[in-house]
């Protein structure tokens, strides 16, 4: 599918397949259940943000909101972006062992874990990876690395 033209999730819930939207629908359910208070879900770059609202902090590099996590699905594969992760410049140790002890292969970018299959997520430690960054935490991990924190 690549990138998408939709203004909300219903729209771009609905112009995936049935099978691609079953797989979509059922981590975007996991993001939500564990999803920090203080992120809206959006669509934004093509894809389903959790975000930070920028009247929350308008002050961004690029005037977007602050991006927390991101879902789509793409032409061959899914991919959840953890950009938390790839901007606290934290060990991922954690989350790679988590993938091992469930017999999962990552296959991750700075950012990005790219799957074919739901059955090659471990949800649980998709979870985890989300409750992991509150809002408050996001920007301040955001400003020290714009040299304001």
């Amino acid at each position: 599918m690549g990138s998408s033209a939709a203004t909300t999730v219903d729209q771009y819930l609905k112009e995936l397949p049935a099978e691609r939207r079953e797989v979509i629908s059922t981590v975007r359910d996991v993001i939500r259940k564990n999803l920090p208070k203080g992120y809206q879900e959006t669509m934004n770059w093509g894809m389903i943000a959790y975000e930070i609202p920028l009247d929350r902090h308008p002050k961004t590099y690029n005037g977007q909101p602050l991006m927390y996590a991101a879902l789509a699905a793409q032409k061959n594969y899914y991919v959840v972006y953890l950009i938390s992760m790839y901007q606290d410049g934290a060990p991922t140790g954690w989350f790679a062992e988590e993938f091992r002890k469930a017999g999962k292969k990552l296959e991750m970018g700075k950012s990005c874990v790219k799957f074919k299959r739901l059955e090659d997520l471990p949800l649980e430690t998709i979870g985890k990876a989300i409750r992991g960054t509150s809002p408050e935490k996001l920007i301040e991990i955001y400003e020290a690395s714009r040299g304001k924190g």
